[in-house]
């Protein structure tokens, strides 16, 4: 029998002064993923720049439905009296706004207080009540304010958005089909708050540049099935046959699951194109940081498979392990620079979209954007590590949509 023998794999002479070596199956599925990923932020500019045509468009004329205005209050964070100034100066006919607390003690209840001094005409009024129903203390908040609210359609909004005086005619507008059972819109993050650092700056670069595309893009293929937090507006009636409030409150996504008891009920969610203004604030980076895991975590588990592809959204990190892999199987920078490249170009592309779509709410921050990335992944890989999430100083265990609980 003849001996083998062994032979070292020599480059492929391609110029006479550069070698490449034959690319392996590991360099063609790394530089494959930055590539789909480079796609998904050339997808991400156009759904964000059509999204922006969108909100130019004019809006409905004749008579609206009255509306409640439910807004579920905990402390006086910052920003919180212009931000509800903002809901009492709407160009809508009949409207009321219904606050609520938990504690009698709570410092929101003097800017409430204020407020209602100020708008002697807007009809608003304060509930207090500490009685819990579930784990999800919003969600409580909201169950025991709704014996005040005095119309049938209902719009939830979170204490920390802003609005202009057009946001009631817009959100307002689907509910005059019967096909539509509740209504949302999407919202962008704004550091206007004096004394916001680095961390508010970070923040309101991961709700514009990462969650804004990344919730333009589903509804290419297919009708929306949830809600998003910073504005909820539901049909009283249909409320009630979902269970009510009460029927949310072991669940911390109660804005999905509110969306998802909607559709089942054979009812569209219409998508308004508005945009509300988030005031981002963020103390410190450890406060971001756990607010970004108890998102990724939540999402995580009422949408796990399209959670498990997101890493597709982290274009730089992706370009940048794939210029690595490539360099190293190729002896050659061209190609590797090129991945990294264009990498760069397109995500400053899709910031430069963004800040042109959101206007004054964004933050044009682009030397921040690889300390954004590199902090967006270490988020999702820690974000597979437990189950426990904080929330306004609760902490608590997530698990996945079952019919049963989330939180």
């Amino acid at each position: 029998m003849a001996r083998g023998r062994c032979h070292a794999i020599a480059p492929i002479p391609i110029t006479g002064t550069l070698d490449i070596f034959v690319p392996d199956t590991l360099t063609i599925a790394v530089a494959a993923l930055a590539l789909a990923s480079c796609a998904y932020l050339v997808l991400a500019i156009e759904r964000v720049l059509r999204f922006r045509s969108q909100l130019r468009r004019p809006l409905a004329s004749g008579p609206m439905p009255p509306v409640t205005v439910m807004k579920p209050l905990c402390g006086e964070e910052p920003g919180l009296a212009e931000n509800l100034r903002s809901f009492c100066r709407q160009d809508y006919a009949t409207f009321q706004i219904v606050c609520g607390v938990r504690d009698k003690a709570d410092p929101s209840i003097a800017v409430v207080d204020r407020i209602k001094a100020e708008f002697p005409d807007v009809d608003i009024v304060l509930v207090t009540d500490a009685r819990t129903l579930g784990v999800n203390l919003k969600v409580a908040n909201l169950a025991h304010m709704l014996d005040a609210a005095r119309y049938d359609i209902l719009v939830i909004s979170d204490s920390d958005m802003r609005v202009g005086p057009d946001y009631l005619k817009s959100v307002a507008a689907p509910f005059v089909s019967d096909k539509v059972g509740a209504a949302t819109c999407l919202y962008a993050a704004s550091a206007r708050l004096r004394g916001g650092g680095v961390a508010t700056q970070l923040g309101a670069m991961f709700i514009n540049d990462w969650f804004l595309p990344s919730a333009l893009i589903p509804m290419l293929f297919g009708k929306l099935s949830y809600c998003f937090g910073a504005t909820m507006a539901v049909r009283r009636d249909v409320l009630e046959k979902i269970g009510g409030f009460v029927a949310l409150a072991d669940h911390i996504a109660d804005d999905y699951l509110l969306g998802r008891r909607v559709v089942e009920q054979g009812l569209d969610i219409a998508f308004v194109p508005y945009l509300v203004e988030n005031i981002a604030n963020e103390p410190n980076i450890k406060t971001l940081f756990a607010h970004e895991l108890r998102w990724a975590r939540t999402i995580r588990c009422v949408q796990p498979v399209g959670y498990g592809f997101s890493f597709i959204t982290d274009s730089v990190p992706l370009a940048l392990i794939a210029a690595i892999v490539v360099y190293m199987a190729t002896s050659s920078m061209a190609p590797a620079l090129a991945l990294l490249g264009g990498a760069l170009l397109l995500r400053f592309g899709l910031h430069l979209a963004v800040h042109a779509t959101v206007g004054h709410k964004g933050c044009l921050t682009p030397w921040l954007i690889p300390l954004r990335d590199l902090f967006s992944v270490t988020v999702r890989m820690s974000s597979f590590f437990g189950n426990k999430v904080v929330w306004r100083g609760q902490v608590m265990t997530v698990g996945p949509v079952n019919g049963k609980s989330d939180a």
